[in-house]
């Protein structure tokens, strides 16, 4: 089999390994997934994103994404700018404005002028049977916005999130202390809550001002990242929906900035922030699998 050609990019710090699957054929696997992701033996990640070509009429591309457990998820922000940022650097369109279909349905990226992406990322999802979230027996508090927040128990310690989905499952809860926040002990915790059927990824939202948070996202499948685009959506939308912040909104992480912009109701969600492209090489399958011990 010929050697299977890769990008490294990364978006505010969420790095992933880019695979054109269209050019060459991949077949991918949750082992070969991991065996990419692993930061040790492998080329290290996390995610790897697939670009395909278009499934159907009227969408340019299809973007698959794997987490480094090798599990396929449905969506990812910073991977949905980088994977336009991928496809105009080779040819692949010369559109500003692309359609790619996902899993979780239909985004829109579009490259701006001065090299950013933005994304629009559909609107949110509060209704807890399609987050999914497993809502039977709870009473939540409303927010002074309006949202609710749902009581969540993570191993004795009582906590309240806003449960959404940005085309992947999310829980926010807000912190007076990001530095502080015991985002390695909870973030676990609630990734693998039995209310989410799907597992969750976990948000740790500090409030600046109103136009300013500082956010850590437990991800679910790859544990604390510098950086979720997703997350970012989602914790700025929990943030609007209690009352607390005004779009657009400024989100630090610690991988870098984005800018997200979301005018309530059924308006979607625009993620603006950087796509870079880090190096290019190429790897053997069996070698690479080879490399890498199984997982127990």
């Amino acid at each position: 089999m010929d050697p299977i050609r890769f990008t490294k990019m990364h978006g505010a710090g969420n790095d992933f390994v880019v695979l054109d699957c269209i050019a060459q054929r991949v077949e991918m696997t949750p082992r070969l997934a991991r065996a990419i992701a692993d930061r040790h033996r492998g080329i290290g990640c996390d995610q790897i994103l697939l670009v395909e070509a278009a499934p159907r009429a009227g969408v340019d591309f299809r973007y698959r994404i794997f987490n480094a457990d090798g599990g396929e998820v449905e969506q990812c922000g910073n991977g949905a700018r980088c994977f336009v940022r991928f496809v105009h650097d080779q040819g692949l369109t010369a559109e500003r404005l692309i359609r790619v279909e996902t899993r979780s349905g239909l985004i829109q990226p579009r490259l701006e002028d001065d090299g950013r992406v933005c994304v629009d990322m559909g609107s949110p999802v509060f209704d807890p049977v399609r987050v999914p979230f497993d809502a039977a027996g709870l009473q939540p508090a409303a927010s002074p916005g309006g949202a609710l927040l749902w009581p969540l128990d993570a191993a004795g310690r009582a906590l309240q999130v806003v449960v959404v989905s940005m085309g992947n499952p999310h829980a926010v809860q807000v912190v007076a202390d990001l530095d502080r926040a015991a985002v390695g002990e909870i973030g676990p915790l609630v990734e693998a809550h039995p209310r989410f059927p799907a597992r969750v990824n976990a948000g740790f939202m500090q409030v600046l001002d109103r136009h300013r948070i500082r956010l850590r996202v437990y991800e679910r499948g790859a544990g604390e990242t510098l950086s979720c685009g997703t997350g970012a959506c989602a914790a700025v939308v929990a943030g609007i929906a209690c009352g607390l912040l005004d779009s657009p909104v400024e989100v630090s992480t610690r991988g870098g900035t984005l800018t997200i912009e979301w005018r309530g109701a059924q308006n979607p969600v625009l993620m603006t922030g950087p796509a870079v492209t880090v190096y290019r090489g190429e790897f053997e399958v069996a070698a690479l699998l080879e490399a890498v011990a199984p997982t127990p």
